[in-house]
Protein backbone atom coordinates (compact mmCIF):
# COMPACT_ATOMS: atom_id res chain seq x y z
CA UNK A 1 0.00 0.00 0.00
CA UNK A 2 1.32 3.43 -0.96
CA UNK A 3 2.36 5.87 1.76
CA UNK A 4 -0.01 8.68 2.64
CA UNK A 5 -0.06 11.60 0.21
CA UNK A 6 -1.84 14.90 -0.12
CA UNK A 7 -2.92 16.93 -3.14
CA UNK A 8 -0.04 19.29 -2.37
CA UNK A 9 2.55 16.48 -2.21
CA UNK A 10 1.05 13.53 -4.13
CA UNK A 11 4.40 11.73 -4.41
CA UNK A 12 6.12 13.03 -1.28
CA UNK A 13 8.79 15.73 -1.31
CA UNK A 14 12.24 14.18 -1.81
CA UNK A 15 12.45 11.62 -4.61
CA UNK A 16 15.51 10.15 -6.28
CA UNK A 17 15.45 9.16 -9.95
CA UNK A 18 17.01 5.78 -9.23
CA UNK A 19 19.59 4.06 -11.40
CA UNK A 20 18.84 0.53 -12.54
CA UNK A 21 21.52 -1.80 -11.16
CA UNK A 22 22.94 -4.42 -13.51
CA UNK A 23 25.09 -7.45 -12.83
CA UNK A 24 28.65 -7.63 -14.16
CA UNK A 25 27.36 -9.37 -17.30
CA UNK A 26 24.82 -6.60 -17.91
CA UNK A 27 21.66 -8.36 -16.71
CA UNK A 28 19.06 -6.75 -14.48
CA UNK A 29 20.15 -6.95 -10.82
CA UNK A 30 16.89 -7.18 -8.89
CA UNK A 31 18.57 -7.95 -5.57
CA UNK A 32 20.82 -4.94 -6.03
CA UNK A 33 17.83 -2.78 -6.95
CA UNK A 34 16.07 -3.77 -3.74
CA UNK A 35 19.14 -3.05 -1.63
CA UNK A 36 19.67 0.31 -3.31
CA UNK A 37 16.02 1.23 -2.85
CA UNK A 38 16.22 0.43 0.87
CA UNK A 39 19.41 2.49 1.16
CA UNK A 40 17.79 5.50 -0.55
CA UNK A 41 14.62 5.37 1.53
CA UNK A 42 16.66 5.00 4.72
CA UNK A 43 18.60 8.10 3.60
CA UNK A 44 15.45 10.23 3.54
CA UNK A 45 13.68 9.67 0.23
CA UNK A 46 9.92 9.39 0.46
CA UNK A 47 9.67 8.48 -3.21
CA UNK A 48 11.65 6.80 -5.96
CA UNK A 49 11.37 7.21 -9.71
CA UNK A 50 12.02 3.96 -11.60
CA UNK A 51 12.55 3.44 -15.31
CA UNK A 52 13.33 7.07 -16.02
CA UNK A 53 16.28 8.48 -17.91
CA UNK A 54 18.56 7.87 -14.93
CA UNK A 55 17.20 4.32 -14.85
CA UNK A 56 18.44 3.77 -18.41
CA UNK A 57 14.89 3.29 -19.66
CA UNK A 58 15.90 3.56 -23.35
CA UNK A 59 17.90 0.34 -23.02
CA UNK A 60 15.75 -1.78 -20.68
CA UNK A 61 13.03 -4.04 -22.02
CA UNK A 62 9.36 -3.77 -21.14
CA UNK A 63 9.68 -7.00 -19.14
CA UNK A 64 12.69 -5.67 -17.22
CA UNK A 65 10.80 -2.46 -16.42
CA UNK A 66 7.91 -4.41 -14.91
CA UNK A 67 10.25 -6.72 -12.98
CA UNK A 68 12.07 -3.73 -11.51
CA UNK A 69 8.84 -2.10 -10.34
CA UNK A 70 7.66 -5.32 -8.68
CA UNK A 71 10.97 -5.82 -6.90
CA UNK A 72 11.22 -2.27 -5.57
CA UNK A 73 7.58 -2.15 -4.50
CA UNK A 74 8.18 -5.38 -2.59
CA UNK A 75 11.24 -3.88 -0.89
CA UNK A 76 10.05 -0.37 0.04
CA UNK A 77 6.54 0.11 -1.33
CA UNK A 78 5.09 0.47 2.15
CA UNK A 79 7.53 3.31 2.97
CA UNK A 80 7.93 5.26 -0.27
CA UNK A 81 5.98 6.36 -3.32
CA UNK A 82 7.11 4.23 -6.27
CA UNK A 83 6.65 6.14 -9.50
CA UNK A 84 7.29 4.32 -12.77
CA UNK A 85 8.43 5.97 -15.95
CA UNK A 86 6.01 5.16 -18.75
CA UNK A 87 6.71 7.87 -21.31
CA UNK A 88 8.08 7.23 -24.79
CA UNK A 89 7.63 8.96 -28.13
CA UNK A 90 5.02 6.36 -29.08
CA UNK A 91 1.68 7.00 -27.38
CA UNK A 92 0.44 3.45 -27.87
CA UNK A 93 3.61 2.00 -26.34
CA UNK A 94 3.41 4.50 -23.46
CA UNK A 95 -0.14 3.36 -22.70
CA UNK A 96 1.07 -0.26 -22.63
CA UNK A 97 3.90 0.66 -20.24
CA UNK A 98 1.50 2.58 -18.01
CA UNK A 99 -0.82 -0.41 -17.70
CA UNK A 100 2.09 -2.76 -17.06
CA UNK A 101 3.41 -0.45 -14.32
CA UNK A 102 0.00 -0.39 -12.66
CA UNK A 103 -0.19 -4.19 -12.77
CA UNK A 104 3.32 -4.38 -11.27
CA UNK A 105 2.21 -2.32 -8.28
CA UNK A 106 3.48 1.20 -9.05
CA UNK A 107 1.89 4.02 -7.09
CA UNK A 108 2.16 6.57 -9.88
CA UNK A 109 3.45 7.27 -13.37
CA UNK A 110 6.06 9.63 -14.81
CA UNK A 111 5.32 10.64 -18.40
CA UNK A 112 8.07 12.45 -20.29
CA UNK A 113 7.43 14.71 -23.25
CA UNK A 114 7.63 12.63 -26.46
CA UNK A 115 11.19 12.98 -27.72
CA UNK A 116 12.63 13.18 -31.24
CA UNK A 117 9.21 13.37 -32.93
CA UNK A 118 8.71 17.06 -32.02
CA UNK A 119 4.90 16.95 -31.87
CA UNK A 120 2.85 20.16 -31.70
CA UNK A 121 1.13 21.15 -28.46
CA UNK A 122 -2.11 19.43 -29.50
CA UNK A 123 -0.14 16.22 -29.92
CA UNK A 124 1.31 16.63 -26.42
CA UNK A 125 -2.17 17.22 -25.02
CA UNK A 126 -3.56 14.06 -26.60
CA UNK A 127 -0.46 11.99 -25.71
CA UNK A 128 -0.51 12.83 -22.00
CA UNK A 129 -4.28 12.51 -21.84
CA UNK A 130 -4.11 9.01 -23.34
CA UNK A 131 -1.59 7.94 -20.70
CA UNK A 132 -3.67 9.44 -17.89
CA UNK A 133 -6.80 7.74 -19.24
CA UNK A 134 -5.11 4.33 -19.41
CA UNK A 135 -4.90 3.59 -15.66
CA UNK A 136 -6.19 4.71 -12.28
CA UNK A 137 -2.71 5.92 -11.24
CA UNK A 138 -1.79 9.57 -10.64
CA UNK A 139 0.50 11.03 -13.29
CA UNK A 140 3.51 13.32 -13.07
CA UNK A 141 4.33 15.11 -16.32
CA UNK A 142 8.02 15.49 -17.16
CA UNK A 143 8.93 18.65 -19.04
CA UNK A 144 12.53 18.49 -20.30
CA UNK A 145 12.89 20.25 -23.66
CA UNK A 146 16.67 19.84 -23.61
CA UNK A 147 16.14 16.11 -24.17
CA UNK A 148 12.75 16.03 -25.86
CA UNK A 149 13.19 18.98 -28.19
CA UNK A 150 9.73 20.35 -27.35
CA UNK A 151 8.63 22.20 -24.20
CA UNK A 152 5.19 21.69 -22.73
CA UNK A 153 3.61 25.10 -23.19
CA UNK A 154 2.04 26.84 -20.21
CA UNK A 155 -1.40 26.75 -21.82
CA UNK A 156 -0.99 23.02 -22.44
CA UNK A 157 0.01 22.47 -18.79
CA UNK A 158 -3.06 24.39 -17.64
CA UNK A 159 -5.32 22.27 -19.86
CA UNK A 160 -3.68 19.01 -18.76
CA UNK A 161 -4.11 19.98 -15.11
CA UNK A 162 -7.87 19.70 -15.62
CA UNK A 163 -7.47 15.92 -15.91
CA UNK A 164 -8.24 14.36 -12.51
CA UNK A 165 -5.22 12.04 -12.63
CA UNK A 166 -2.63 14.52 -13.89
CA UNK A 167 -1.50 15.88 -10.54
CA UNK A 168 2.14 16.94 -10.82
CA UNK A 169 4.93 18.17 -13.07
CA UNK A 170 8.65 17.46 -13.00
CA UNK A 171 10.23 20.67 -14.24
CA UNK A 172 13.55 20.47 -16.08
CA UNK A 173 12.81 23.43 -18.34
CA UNK A 174 15.22 25.77 -16.57
CA UNK A 175 12.89 28.77 -16.83
CA UNK A 176 11.77 30.18 -13.47
CA UNK A 177 9.46 32.70 -15.12
CA UNK A 178 7.49 30.10 -17.04
CA UNK A 179 7.49 27.86 -13.98
CA UNK A 180 6.03 30.67 -11.87
CA UNK A 181 3.15 31.22 -14.26
CA UNK A 182 2.47 27.51 -14.75
CA UNK A 183 2.45 26.82 -11.00
CA UNK A 184 0.12 29.73 -10.34
CA UNK A 185 -2.31 28.87 -13.11
CA UNK A 186 -2.32 25.06 -13.06
CA UNK A 187 -2.06 24.36 -9.31
CA UNK A 188 -0.17 21.18 -10.12
CA UNK A 189 2.25 19.85 -7.52
CA UNK A 190 5.57 21.09 -8.89
CA UNK A 191 8.79 19.10 -8.53
CA UNK A 192 12.23 20.38 -9.46
CA UNK A 193 13.85 18.16 -12.07
CA UNK A 194 17.06 20.17 -12.17
CA UNK A 195 19.19 19.80 -9.04
CA UNK A 196 20.93 23.15 -9.45
CA UNK A 197 17.50 24.83 -9.37
CA UNK A 198 16.02 22.88 -6.44
CA UNK A 199 16.07 25.83 -4.05
CA UNK A 200 15.08 28.52 -6.59
CA UNK A 201 12.08 26.45 -7.69
CA UNK A 202 10.94 26.09 -4.08
CA UNK A 203 10.87 29.88 -3.90
CA UNK A 204 8.31 30.10 -6.72
CA UNK A 205 6.05 27.32 -5.46
CA UNK A 206 7.62 23.90 -6.02
CA UNK A 207 6.83 21.29 -3.36
CA UNK A 208 9.84 19.01 -3.72
CA UNK A 209 12.51 17.45 -5.89
CA UNK A 210 13.04 14.60 -8.31
CA UNK A 211 16.78 14.41 -7.91
CA UNK A 212 19.80 12.69 -9.41
CA UNK A 213 22.19 13.82 -6.67
CA UNK A 214 19.73 12.30 -4.20
CA UNK A 215 21.69 9.09 -4.72
CA UNK A 216 24.37 10.74 -2.56
CA UNK A 217 22.95 13.68 -0.59
CA UNK A 218 19.31 12.95 0.20
CA UNK A 219 19.67 14.00 3.87
CA UNK A 220 21.05 17.37 2.80
CA UNK A 221 18.28 17.85 0.23
CA UNK A 222 15.67 17.14 2.88
CA UNK A 223 17.37 19.50 5.34
CA UNK A 224 17.39 22.25 2.70
CA UNK A 225 13.73 21.72 1.93
CA UNK A 226 12.74 21.67 5.59
CA UNK A 227 14.72 24.84 6.25
CA UNK A 228 12.89 26.54 3.39
CA UNK A 229 9.50 25.36 4.65
CA UNK A 230 10.37 26.66 8.12
CA UNK A 231 11.23 30.08 6.70
CA UNK A 232 14.95 29.77 7.43
CA UNK A 233 16.17 31.22 4.16
CA UNK A 234 19.76 31.59 5.37
CA UNK A 235 20.00 27.92 6.33
CA UNK A 236 18.45 26.75 3.06
CA UNK A 237 20.87 28.94 1.11
CA UNK A 238 23.82 27.66 3.12
CA UNK A 239 22.96 24.05 2.27
CA UNK A 240 22.38 24.92 -1.38
CA UNK A 241 25.79 26.56 -1.62
CA UNK A 242 27.49 23.67 0.14
CA UNK A 243 26.04 21.32 -2.47
CA UNK A 244 27.11 23.36 -5.51
CA UNK A 245 30.22 21.22 -6.16
CA UNK A 246 28.03 18.11 -6.07
CA UNK A 247 25.52 19.58 -8.51
CA UNK A 248 28.35 20.58 -10.83
CA UNK A 249 30.33 17.38 -10.56
CA UNK A 250 27.42 15.03 -11.09
CA UNK A 251 26.52 16.69 -14.38
CA UNK A 252 29.95 17.12 -15.96
CA UNK A 253 28.75 14.24 -18.11
CA UNK A 254 25.54 12.22 -18.30
CA UNK A 255 23.98 11.83 -14.85
CA UNK A 256 23.51 8.06 -15.06
CA UNK A 257 27.23 7.64 -15.67
CA UNK A 258 28.29 9.71 -12.67
CA UNK A 259 25.59 8.27 -10.42
CA UNK A 260 26.68 4.70 -11.05
CA UNK A 261 30.34 5.65 -10.62
CA UNK A 262 29.67 7.41 -7.33
CA UNK A 263 27.50 4.58 -6.00
CA UNK A 264 30.22 2.07 -6.88
CA UNK A 265 32.76 4.19 -4.99
CA UNK A 266 30.46 3.97 -1.96
CA UNK A 267 30.00 0.22 -2.31
CA UNK A 268 26.34 0.50 -3.28
CA UNK A 269 24.69 -1.60 -6.01
CA UNK A 270 25.07 -0.05 -9.45
CA UNK A 271 26.91 -2.21 -11.94
CA UNK A 272 27.84 -1.42 -15.53
CA UNK A 273 26.08 0.78 -18.05
CA UNK A 274 24.40 -0.27 -21.25
CA UNK A 275 25.63 1.22 -24.50
CA UNK A 276 25.57 3.88 -25.79
CA UNK A 277 26.46 5.03 -22.25
CA UNK A 278 30.05 4.34 -21.17
CA UNK A 279 31.95 4.35 -17.89
CA UNK A 280 33.95 7.32 -16.67
CA UNK A 281 37.61 7.43 -17.56
CA UNK A 282 40.18 7.29 -14.76
CA UNK A 283 40.69 11.04 -15.10
CA UNK A 284 36.95 11.72 -14.97
CA UNK A 285 36.62 9.51 -11.90
CA UNK A 286 39.30 11.49 -10.08
CA UNK A 287 37.52 14.73 -10.99
CA UNK A 288 34.24 13.31 -9.67
CA UNK A 289 35.95 12.37 -6.41
CA UNK A 290 37.25 15.93 -6.04
CA UNK A 291 33.84 17.44 -6.78
CA UNK A 292 32.05 15.21 -4.31
CA UNK A 293 34.66 15.76 -1.60
CA UNK A 294 34.27 19.51 -2.04
CA UNK A 295 30.55 19.08 -1.39
CA UNK A 296 31.12 16.98 1.72
CA UNK A 297 30.23 13.58 0.25
CA UNK A 298 32.00 10.66 1.91
CA UNK A 299 33.28 7.98 -0.47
Amino acid sequence: MAPTSTSQTPFGRVLTAMVTPFTTDGALDLDGAQRLAVHLVDAGNDGLILNGTTGESPTTSDAEKAQLVRAVVEAVGDRAHIVAGAGTNDTRHSVELARAAEQAGAHGLLAVTPYYSKPPQEGLLRHFTAIADATDLPVMLYDIPGRSGVPIGTETIVRLAEHPRIVANKDAKGDLGRASWAIARSRLAWYSGDDMLNLPLLSVGAVGFVSVVGHLVSPELRAMLEAHLAGDVAKATEIHQKLLPVFTGMFRTQGVITSKAALALQGQPAGPLRLPLVELTAEETEQLKRDLAAGGVQL
